[in-house]
This record gives structure tokens, sequence and C-alpha cells, in this order.
């Protein structure tokens, strides 16, 4: 069992830091959230004060941080946590950021001899708490081969993209695609309802044929369809709207620098974007059913 230190204890943060516990690891949790961490603390987690005393003695790091501006004010400068940590570290950073700004971090961990591994995830909060998380990791393979019995505590699916960024360029790519299939899920649904159709009965019917997909089969964006979805829950919890946002102007971003075409996952982000200055941005994804429902004012 490793002494392992988790920083970022969000929707997604906070289940992973669990399994961890509940796999024997020792594990120190830092968040600024208090609530967060004494729920982690009453599971048997250590804290500490700062970052930086947080990661005294870990044998490996883990970060799930919402955006490339924490993930650098983390580990970068000269405060940041590379500059302490000692050689032989094994960081992981599981948030979703542009390639580049991984790659970035990586280059300054190697420069500090500490080994790195780009890791964000797939499979939501369910997944998190259930320990079915896809990690989509970039780096070196000596590097992925040290961390994937971490990550098999936290995961079911675990990849190795290929080298530092890999793992984000996977991801972008794949939320990209999950925007897509969500938006065009809830606008069918939304166009059978308005022809008389019980979501129920419809929902079922996709999923049998050839529309059916993951938005669709598992995180059902009409209310009352899929009990533990969070449209059952008034979209409370989940991947927030605003994190998709900003997934998807990763992807539209990384597109413009490599010459690719993306017309659905601009008109995807476009949606989002209009749905979220509607005040939905603290809503599940999967709330874009309410725009297609005529909910959204």
């Amino acid at each position: 069992m490793a002494m392992i230190t988790f920083i970022g204890l969000g929707n997604m943060g906070g289940p992973m830091a669990s399994n961890l516990l509940r796999a024997g690891h020792s594990v120190t949790v830092f968040d600024l959230s208090e609530d967060a961490v004494a729920a982690l603390v009453a599971e048997g987690a250590k804290t500490a004060e700062t970052a930086h005393a947080a990661v005294d003695q870990a044998e490996c790091v883990i970060t799930m941080l919402p955006a490339g501006e924490h993930v650098e004010a983390v580990y970068l400068g000269e405060h940041g946590l590379l500059a302490s940590l000692p050689a032989d570290t094994l960081v992981i950073d599981s948030s979703t950021i542009a390639p580049e700004t991984s790659r970035g971090v990586a280059e300054a961990a190697i420069a500090q001899g500490i080994a790195f591994l780009d890791a964000p995830v797939s499979g939501g909060v369910g997944g998190a708490k259930a320990g079915t998380l896809t990690f989509i990791c970039g780096g070196e393979a000596e590097t992925f081969a040290r961390a994937e019995s971490i990550l098999s505590d936290m995961g079911k699916n675990i990849f190795h993209a290929g080298p530092h960024g890999a793992g984000q360029v996977a991801k972008i790519c794949n939320n990209m695609l999950l925007a897509i299939l969500m938006s065009g899920t809830s606008e069918a649904l939304a166009l059978g309802v308005k022809n008389g159709l019980d979501p129920v009965v419809l929902s079922e019917i996709m999923k049998q044929s050839s529309g059916g997909n993951w938005a669709l089969n598992v995180y059902n964006p009409w209310p009352g369809v899929m009990e533990k979805a969070p449209a059952s829950r008034d979209y409370q919890g989940g991947f927030l709207v605003k994190l998709m946002t900003k997934d998807l102007g990763l992807a539209l971003d990384n597109a413009v620098q490599h010459h690719a075409a993306v017309p659905m996952g601009a008109l995807a982000r476009n949606l989002y974007e209009l749905h979220a200055g509607q005040g939905n941005q603290d809503l599940d994804f999967s709330s874009i059913q309410r725009f297609y429902r005529g909910d959204d004012q």
C-alpha cells in the first residue's frame, strides 16, 4: 500500500480518494472546502493545513482540479509542489486540461527528476463512486506501469494513450463526442414527447435501435426515466455544465491549432455556452434537455 496525497475533493475527487482509502492506502487529503476534507477525514484520511504540508512524505501525489490554471498554480513556480517534492515521487494529474499545459507541467516535473502522468478520467460521478472509472493516461511507459496498480483501485479500465499530453487529447475528444451525443439525445427525446410519446417508451425503443448510445442508455437526460440519473434529481451533482463548456473549449482550441474541422463540436459548444448563460452552469450537463424542452429562459 502507498502513502498518497490527494488534492482536489470535488464531485469526482472526493469519491476517488474514498476508494483509495477503502483499498487500504494511507491517504492525506487537501482541498479549500472544509466540508469536503471533513468527509474524507471521517473515513480515515489525514489532512494538513497547506498543500505543501499535505505532500510531506507522500510517495504519490494525485490531483483532480477544475482547470489548467489550477494545475499550474499547484505544481509550478517558486511555491509550486514540484520545487519541493523528492525526485522519486510519482505525480498523477487527473484533471482535464489543455494538452500543452499538461506537457508543460510534465517537462517541469522531469527536470526535477519526478515521474509525471496525465491521467484524466471518464465515467462520471457514478463511476467515481463505484470505482469503475476509465483512466486515459499520457506519459512514459515506466511511469504508467508504476501508476497502474494505484489507478486500478479507482478505476476499471486503464489505458496508456501515448506520451505526455496524449491522455488529455483522448479525453477532450471523448468529451466532445459525449456533448454531441447528449445534445442529440435530448433533441430526439424532446421531439418525441412533443408528439405525445412517453419518454420512457421512446427511450427504450431508441436504446434497442440504432440510436442507442451512452447518454441514452446510462445517463438519460429526461426527468424520471432513470431513477439514479441526475435528470431525476433536478440535474443536481454529476458533471457540471460549466466543466463541459470548459472541455468543449479545450477541444475547439486544439482543433484550431491542428487545423481540424469540428463542426459538430463547435455547435455543441455553442449550445452549452448558451445553456450555461441561462443560469444552468452549476447543473449536470444532461440539463441541456431543459433547453430542448423550452425550460431555459
